[in-house]
């Protein structure tokens, strides 16, 4: 009996060591190649499509926010899977994680997680659109759910502010990380599709556009978005500095430039306001915090929502399917 019991707290003590918290250089023994292949592979798809380190920064949100950073936005088993959820619209960059992942099973076979793809190569999409440079600690497993449900709680960029700070709080994220978060809109693009309310219904009349919108602004976005038009034309997220990983966004959020309406939103908030503040300030590049340093410290902060390690979860062959 005793024997037993001395194995069970041996095994109790291997799983507890097994689910410990992921750290940096997971794989560095096991697969010490895995940075190169990724960044390459990300390389690569950037220099192709320009727009691809916005869609990989944005995979990685939508992956976390959903069930955990579990890799779970990948799977494709039929339309139930979480990928088709309305609240992914528009989420795509799965071929490029997979390319990854193929090459990773080539060099270190059923060793690299989806889940940790995803994360390393939205750190390397940041890099490509001269964004900072970060470590990522590793050690993610891929879950074994996928279901349109877990994406109901996503941000919508019609969300109140009120809702947007409950639903970063319920994933433990603070007023701070919703505006450094939502800086990640510095590069990509919007479709016309998510400007249609904003622009020609907005709340609470249900006409006109949001009049939060300075209005030297609002004909050129209507202009691309005209009424009754093609609603999935793009249009940059962060006027004028689309491609480059920079604190304009915070500066367009603050002077009503904002171009999605869940951006401008942190401009009415007296605690969302604040922080922007701190970054644009006169005194803040000298005195203030730093943008870039604090994205870092929230992204990887976001990186850590509901992770699977040790013993739960799997090491998937392909991102797309289950084993």
């Amino acid at each position: 009996m005793a024997l037993f019991v001395l194995s069970l707290l041996f095994f109790s003590f291997l799983m507890g060591s097994s689910e410990s918290q992921l750290q940096v250089g997971f794989y560095s023994n096991t697969c010490p190649q895995v940075d190169s292949i990724i960044r390459a592979v990300v390389r690569d798809a950037v220099l192709s499509d320009p727009n691809m380190a916005a869609v990989l920064l944005r995979l990685h949100f939508h992956d976390c926010f959903a069930q955990g950073c579990d890799g779970s936005i990948l799977i494709e088993n039929g339309p139930q899977s979480e990928r088709h959820a309305f609240g992914h619209q528009g989420v795509r960059g799965f071929e490029v994680i997979e390319r990854a992942k193929a090459q990773l099973e080539g060099s270190c076979p059923g060793l690299v997680s989806c889940a940790d793809i995803v994360a390393l190569a939205a750190r390397d999409a940041v890099v490509m659109a001269n964004g900072p440079a970060y470590q990522v600690p590793t050690g993610r497993r891929d879950g074994l759910v996928s279901n349109l449900s877990l994406a109901d709680d996503m941000p919508d960029v019609s969300d109140s502010i009120e809702l947007l700070k409950t639903k970063f709080l319920n994933k433990g994220l603070t007023v701070k990380d919703l505006v450094l978060l939502s800086g990640a809109h510095t590069i990509g693009t919007t479709a016309c599709f998510f400007m249609t309310r904003r622009l020609y219904n907005f709340f609470p009349s249900g006409e006109g556009s949001d009049p939060a919108i300075r209005q030297n602004f609002l004909p050129r976005l209507k202009a691309r978005c005209p009424q009754n038009g093609d609603v999935n034309i793009r249009l940059a997220i962060d006027e004028g500095s689309e491609q480059k990983f920079d604190i304009n966004i915070l500066k367009n959020i603050r002077e009503g430039f904002a171009v999605l309406e869940s951006d401008a939103r942190l401009n009415d908030d007296i605690a969302t306001k604040n922080v922007i503040d701190s970054y644009v300030s006169p005194f803040s590049p000298m005195f203030g915090p730093s943008f870039e340093a604090d994205f870092v410290e929230s992204v990887v902060k976001m990186g850590q929502i509901g992770v699977k390690t040790g013993f739960l979860g799997e090491i998937r062959r392909v991102c797309s399917a289950f084993n």
